[in-house]
């Protein structure tokens, strides 16, 4: 495991083997995060975030808590995961807010799952495995497994591999085809699946 010096992570975060928490990152209590995940320099991940192994966080993301990120997910530079729908700094008499004044609700990122930079997920949203928001996307419903989504609001506009590269029409309807594995996917009612060898 390497944390450089100017790293603030909590003796209280568990850091699996091999990860790697650059400059000025912060990293705070109660995060459970995998092995061999790399946290970039100036990222936040809030108190009680999940991370799985193999995760890429780059430089200036915000992983509020309560996100949770399955086994390598990749968040890009200055992405934001959100986690108050209703946001405000005080209360209706003008009070200001604390933490007991609201319930926090997190951003949950499946297996394999990339967000490009800058993007902002709006909690709470699912975001399926292997999928792919793109830079400076707007995420506020929950994104299918494979999609590919653009936008603000984001929106589907195609479906995506394991590779990460665009699926191609295959040679029936429902049939999709990554140019770079072969990998083969079939689509039913807007849900895009594997097909088994």
């Amino acid at each position: 495991m390497r944390i450089v010096d100017s790293a603030d992570v909590s003796p209280e975060a568990s850091i699996g083997a091999g990860s790697s928490i650059w400059h000025l990152a912060q990293v705070r209590e109660g995060v459970k995060m995998g092995e061999n995940c790399i946290v970039g320099r100036g990222a936040y991940i809030g108190t009680g975030v999940f991370m799985g192994d193999n995760c890429k966080v780059q430089n200036y993301a915000l992983v509020y808590e309560p996100a949770r990120l399955a086994d390598g997910v990749f968040i890009g530079p200055a992405v934001v995961l959100t986690n108050d729908t209703y946001p405000r700094a005080i209360n209706a008499d003008g009070s200001l807010k604390n933490a007991h004044d609201w319930e926090p609700v997190g951003v949950t990122i499946e297996r394999g799952a990339s967000i490009g930079a800058r993007a902002t997920c709006v909690a709470p949203v699912t975001i399926g495995a292997w999928a792919t928001v793109a830079a400076g996307a707007v995420v506020v419903k929950d994104v299918p497994a494979y999609a590919l989504v653009a936008g603000v609001p984001a929106r589907r506009i195609g479906w995506v591999g394991e590779t990460g590269v665009p699926l191609t029409p295959g040679d029936a309807d429902g049939v999709w085809v990554c140019r770079t594995s072969g990998a083969r996917y079939i689509e039913t009612d807007g849900i895009l699946i594997k097909e088994s060898v």
